[in-house]
């Protein structure tokens, strides 16, 4: 089923509509959840639906209408629940023969793209989000940027305690924005980042680094109030259903 992209801003030749999922972590933090699936097929709770369903969804709503899903830990659950899903796009999947790391598995997953002369986006495959792709792919373009990664400012899980410069305690902060912005694992991509990409390894360590000493990376931080939350841990499926139920709350 094809992805109905004259939904919301109409397309460009420079918005992407190819992506790349990686979904090959073993979510070992998530235990005994990811015993028997991987972690993007984790379901949030409450929706009924898995991680990686979201995903698919809010890519297809934001023009994408090919995905390439890179499978690890217990892949075939989830290509099975890829092959019985009504998904909105269409989804291929591949698996490593090897491991070849993030920056090698990122590269062998794009060689599957429909199209290798396009800009493509890729996401981690633990992200629940809502932000528009469509103005990432604007900011991508309008920086002439090889590579964009989305920005996001977590809050600390810990609260906060604010003082004067006399050392008086001033205030309590429960669970305050972190100071600092944290690469949010969503990505635009222009057709060239793919060669650049290593065989083997970790492009965090060595593209990413190369692009940035070049000014050719770009950072593109999340609206305010787009919601955007990585699933590691017990506690942030917990944490994601309550904020599930205060946004439907009416």
């Amino acid at each position: 089923m094809t992805a109905d992209s004259s939904a919301g801003a109409p397309l460009t030749a420079e918005q992407p509509t190819q992506a790349v999922v990686l979904a090959g972590g073993q979510g070992s933090r998530l235990r005994p959840y990811t015993d028997d699936r991987p972690k993007p097929m984790v379901e949030i709770p409450g929706t009924g639906v898995p991680i990686i369903g979201h995903q698919l969804a809010w890519l297809a709503s934001e023009g994408v209408t090919d995905a390439v899903v890179s499978c690890g830990h217990l892949a075939e659950v989830l290509q099975d629940w890829l092959e019985s899903a009504d998904l909105p796009l269409r989804v291929t999947t591949v698996v490593e023969k090897e491991p070849l790391g993030r920056g090698g598995g990122l590269k062998y997953a794009a060689a599957r793209l429909p199209h290798a002369d396009r800009p493509w986006y890729a996401t981690n495959g633990d992200i629940w989000t809502r932000f528009s792709l469509r103005e990432m792919a604007a900011f991508h373009q309008e920086r002439a940027a090889v590579a964009t990664l989305a920005l996001a400012r977590p809050r600390i899980p810990w609260g906060a305690v604010e003082t004067n410069e006399f050392g008086h305690v001033l205030d309590f902060i429960e669970s305050p924005p972190s100071p600092y912005l944290i690469n949010a694992g969503v990505y635009v991509f222009s057709p060239e980042f793919t060669a650049l990409l290593p065989d083997r390894g970790d492009h965090e360590r060595t593209t990413f680094p190369h692009l940035a000493r070049e000014r050719r990376l770009a950072g593109f931080p999340l609206p305010q109030g787009a919601y955007w939350r990585a699933i590691d841990t017990a506690k942030d499926l917990t944490e994601a259903a309550k904020e599930l139920a205060m946004q439907t709350r009416p």
